[in-house]
């Protein structure tokens, strides 16, 4: 029965090209955002784990207070044993110290004079041990433009950006730092500029500077400190409920509310109201995905009632043959049935493979994002998930089938003595 209706289905387009094609672009389009809307999100939370806020964090509660200014005067201290601590209690958590500064970078020319400066955001991350993190985390290797990354004491890497701004000549080029130290006076470090970085997000790319942890503990004075200690999962995706748990454990161990530099622990949706935007990020995804697959589905059901109202001729001659209204509403339904699948498998097919290819290759938006201050890269990519398989797929099968169902009720109102007058017409 299934191949006989199959093959009236192929022989008269008028009863399966277009609800085919509307089925089949209305599973593609809900497909598309789903996966455009998990994208943005899935790389919302990574950068922002990389390069800011790690799947969990420790600092003190001072620095907590005046984060945003990165007072290193309030840093964590004794980092050397926190981190053994760390790695002893947590050891399935790759730990790693941080120091953020600020400050002024300047270039002098070949008499010692200043050719060209910039004040510039840094991050000291540990670069130079064996099997350290920081590379595969910050992507640093497939971040390099020109040069390399720091192996020798005293090395800088730059964002290409600001060495274009500066005239800096990458592997030639001393810089030096000015910044305050941790006792609050002037610190003056010299470096030499062997590589240059893009990171694809305009807030590091303007300027940006980093260095290996033990140089800028030695310029600011920071002797076994750092700003922060952030913790990633090894697969590094972030595991909301794990992170919080291990945060309330650390906290009822080693916090001490009446110590203000005492660490404390902090989950990743803990801090900067990022478990908000993360959960606004997912409802507001939801309610548009809802949205869209609900106007699907009414288009669908009205192509539905208008295609078993244009049939109601060919309901009336199969009805006045002989054939039994169940039989003919079940036979209906099944077409219906057909046609969904059909529509579903094609769009949800077409939906999920350009979506792949946008999970590799995203779409560009740097020239949206100039001035954007949001740790986000220009670049925007969509995710596959296995619920991308099913958003679409469904709705776009139930909403054909439903909108025959309604039509086809009429087929047990009908009268055979209204048959042959309608035949006439």
């Amino acid at each position: 029965m299934i191949r006989f209706l199959i093959k009236g289905l192929l022989r008269d387009r008028s009863r399966s090209l277009f609800p085919v094609l509307m089925v089949a672009t209305g599973t593609f389009l809900t497909v598309f955002l789903y996966c455009w809307m998990a994208g943005f999100l899935n790389e919302f939370v990574k950068v922002n784990a990389q390069f800011d806020t790690g799947h969990v964090k420790i600092l003190t509660p001072a620095y907590l207070e005046l984060v945003d200014q990165n007072p290193n005067d309030l840093a964590l201290l004794g980092v050397d044993e926190l981190m053994s601590t760390l790695t002893a209690e947590y050891g399935a958590v790759v730990w790693t110290p941080r120091i953020r500064f600020n400050g002024l970078l300047d270039i002098p020319d070949e008499n010692g004079d200043t050719r060209s400066q910039s004040p510039v955001m840094g991050m000291a991350v540990d670069l130079r041990s064996e099997g350290t993190p920081e590379s595969w985390i910050l992507n640093l290797n497939e971040a390099v433009v020109r040069g390399r990354l720091p192996v020798l004491k005293n090395e800088i890497i730059i964002s290409e950006n600001l060495a274009q701004k500066l005239g800096v000549k990458v592997g030639h080029d001393q810089a030096t730092l000015l910044s305050s130290t941790i006792h609050g006076s002037m610190a003056m470090h010299n470096f030499k500029v062997v590589g240059t970085v893009l990171f694809g997000m305009n807030v590091l790319d303007r300027g940006s500077i980093i260095a290996d942890i033990r140089d800028v503990q030695f310029a600011l004075d920071m002797e076994n400190g750092a700003s922060e200690i952030v913790g990633y999962t090894p697969d590094m995706l972030y595991a909301e409920g794990k992170m919080m748990d291990l945060a309330r454990r650390f906290n009822e161990k080693h916090a001490n509310p009446d110590d203000e530099f005492s660490p404390l622990a902090l989950s990743m949706g803990e801090q900067g109201g990022l478990g908000d935007y993360m959960d606004m990020g997912k409802v507001v995804g939801g309610i548009i995905v809802f949205i869209f697959v609900g106007a699907m589905a009414v288009v669908l059901w009205n192509a539905g009632l208008l295609n078993g109202i244009r049939r109601y001729r060919e309901i009336g001659i199969r009805l006045a043959m002989g054939e039994p209204k169940g039989t003919l509403y079940r036979r209906m339904i099944l077409e219906s049935l057909v046609i969904g699948f059909i529509g579903s498998l094609i769009g949800t097919s077409l939906g999920v493979a350009i979506c792949l290819y946008l999970q590799y290759h995203g779409i560009d938006f740097s020239s949206m994002m100039q001035k954007s201050s949001m740790l986000l890269r220009a670049e925007i990519r969509a995710r596959v998930t296995p619920g991308s398989y099913v958003v679409g797929f469904l709705p776009g099968l139930l909403a054909s089938v439903v909108g025959t169902m309604f039509a086809g009720i009429g087929i047990y109102s009908r009268q055979t003595s209204q048959l042959f007058k309608e035949l006439e017409v």
